[in-house]
Parts: structure tokens; sequence; C-alpha cells
């Protein structure tokens, strides 16, 4: 599995997971290196679980591996290899939008190979990895994307009629890293973690959310997916899009909204939030709740005193006449997702300095 890194350190520990698994998951053998492009590799350390090789990890559970000395750079792909001798049903990112490497049934141990040769498939799917922590004290934090489709990336990989960039790392959470890398002074630097799920929602509630997507709404990851990161000290929070899509009106999603936030507070964590941004389908009561809640969201631009501050991709994102639409220049080609010169723009539009003061309360 090929994981981009935002921020370089001295050591890496990664967390594998088994949250939808019903039946306790072994794996084997861990290594972590530096990766050289598809699945060749260079510089593998083996990777530990309290000390030891192999791990078993319960149904419903994820596990943090122990620190692995391993110097990496901001920007830097590492390859992390895991070897499981018995059946795995493995969880999943599916918009990994990227390629992985994974070698035949029956193929044997090959966690220790620097080459590609034995690694004879190609997915578009993140297997079992669920997170990366970078051990670098002179961070001053990780800010955390949290949302859905438009946080996980979806139209990140269109430059253009006919044009992919699978595994390129375009998604504005991307993007957004480095422009801090590049931006902000070496005493201000930040990780950035990406934590969009496709088709999640803000609240609980909405009746016609997908049964894949149950038990995924932001109250109920938000412990797995922020609160357990290292150094959290900001979240931008880009739902409700899917909300309206899936039911729900203005008040559970501001509801959720300030349920999050007031959990997130609680944490220590700085709360920037986008109001919810176009989509094709929404009928008038959509739009009606959408300017509701985007109302709540700009209220003394700090979500009536819940929030921290507004990013407003909104703003980027909408079509100048038909506002209720995205800038055709920035459309993945659905009129929801942003393609790579949106998820650029989007980037772009962030203001660094929030972070960089709100850095400087990060949890540890």
């Amino acid at each position: 599995m090929i994981t981009r890194l935002s921020q370089g350190g001295d050591a890496v520990r990664v967390r594998l997971q088994n949250a939808f698994g019903t039946v306790p998951l072994v794996v084997d053998r861990t290594t972590v290196a530096h990766g050289k492009g598809q699945a060749d590799v260079t510089g593998i350390r083996t990777v530990t679980f309290d000390g030891r090789r192999s791990v078993t990890i319960p149904p419903g559970g994820g596990i943090w591996s122990d620190p692995v000395s391993l110097a990496t750079h901001p920007d830097e792909d590492i390859a992390i290899s895991m070897f499981a001798s018995g059946s795995v049903v493995p969880g999943q990112h599916d918009n990994a939008f990227r390629n992985n490497y994974v070698t035949a049934p029956g193929a044997g141990e090959h966690t220790g190979d620097t080459s590609a040769a034995a690694y004879t498939r190609t997915v578009t799917t993140t297997y079992l990895v669920s997170a990366v922590d970078v051990h670098n004290p002179a961070l001053q934090g990780t800010i955390v994307p949290f949302g859905s489709s438009a946080v996980d990336g979806t139209g990140s990989t269109n430059c253009g009629s006919g044009c992919t960039e699978t595994g390129s790392n375009r998604r504005w959470a991307d993007d957004l890293a480095r422009r801090i890398t590049a931006e902000l002074p070496a005493s201000k630097q930040l990780a950035v973690a990406n934590a969009g799920i496709a088709g999640t929602t803000s609240a609980a509630v909405c009746p016609q959310t997908p049964s894949v997507s149950h038990g995924l709404d932001a109250a109920r990851r938000l412990d797995r997916d922020v609160l357990a990161l290292h150094g959290v000290s900001a979240v931008i929070y880009y739902y409700g899009t899917n909300d309206l899509a899936f039911g729900c009106g203005a008040t559970p999603i501001i509801e959720s909204y300030r349920q999050i936030f007031s959990r997130l507070h609680d944490a220590g964590i700085a709360v920037y939030v986008t109001p919810i941004t176009p989509r094709p389908g929404y009928t008038d009561q959509n739009n009606r709740d959408r300017y509701t809640t985007s109302s709540f969201v700009k209220q003394w631009n700090n979500c009536a005193g819940t929030c921290d501050g507004i990013v407003d991709f909104d703003q980027v994102l909408k079509d100048a006449i038909k506002p209720n639409t995205i800038n055709p220049g920035y459309d993945n080609g659905d009129g929801i997702h942003a393609n790579i010169l949106g998820q650029q723009a989007l980037a772009d539009y962030v203001p660094l300095a929030l972070f960089a003061a709100s850095g400087r309360g990060a949890r540890r």
C-alpha cells in the first residue's frame, strides 16, 4: 500500500484496521519502506506491534504499530507491505485514486522484497492501512480535512477531457499540504491528514442514506478518524452535501454541526467550516435548506459562536451566473465535485494564517 506523506520526520507509525471485520484479522508481518515508483521500494524496515511482528486485530478494531526509524521528507511516498498467511477479508478504502500492489494468492511472503516482481496485481483500493503517523517534534500541529467525497478526492484525477492522473495526489488537501510546505516558515509547519470518506453524512438521521454508509456519520467516526490522530490542531469541516441529497433538512444538519464542533472544542481542536457547496440534483427545498445552513455557518463568521472561522469553498466553486451550480471550469462533470483545476483553486483559497495560529494549541 502506497501512502503519500504531507510532512517528513525521523520515524513513522502505521495504523492497521479491521473496522468492518466480523472475525479477528491476523497480519503475520508488516514492513515499511521508501517508495521508488510502482511497487519498487528501498530502505525496508520491519514494523512491530508491542514488540511483535505478528498482530491480531479484533473485529471492529484497529491498532497502531510501534515507532519505526525511517527518515522521510514532505510530499514523499512510503510503501507499507503486509503478509497474511490465512484468509483475509480486508477493510478497504475504495477511493485511493492511486495504484497499490498485491501478490497472487499463495505467492508467499514478500514484505522484504525491494523488487516489484512478485506484485503482479494492481488495485486502486487501499487495504488495511488507515493512517500513518510521522514523528517530527518541530511540527506545530495537524490539520484534518473531515467530510465526504469532496474531501475524499472524487474529481482529483480529472485533468480535462480524456485526461486522468491516477496517483498524482491532486486532492485539494494534497495541494494544501504542498502550499504549507512551500509558504509557511519552518517554525510554523503543519501536517495534513485527509479524513474524507465518500458517501458519508454529518447527521446520523438522513432517511435516504445508503446502507453501506450506516455507522459512518461524522459523530460515529469522529473518534477513530480525527481524535485518535496525533497532534490534531484544526479541522476543516466540509459536510452537508450528502445530508441534503439523502433527505436531511437544515435542522438536523445544524444540530449535528453543533454536536461535532462541541466535541472538537472539548478536545482543544479549532474548527473551520465550509458552507454546503452546490449540487445539481438539489430540489428547491434542498437549496432553501442549503441557504439556511450556510447562514448559520456564516453568522458572525464563526457558526453563531460554535466554530472558529469559515473557509468558504462555496464562493470558490459556485458559478457567478448560476450560484446553485459549479463553475463549469471547475466541474468534474457530475456537477458536484471539483476537477484538478478546482481542487487547486480550493487549496489556494485556504488562508494559511488561520492554521499557523491554531497550531500552537495542538493536541499531543
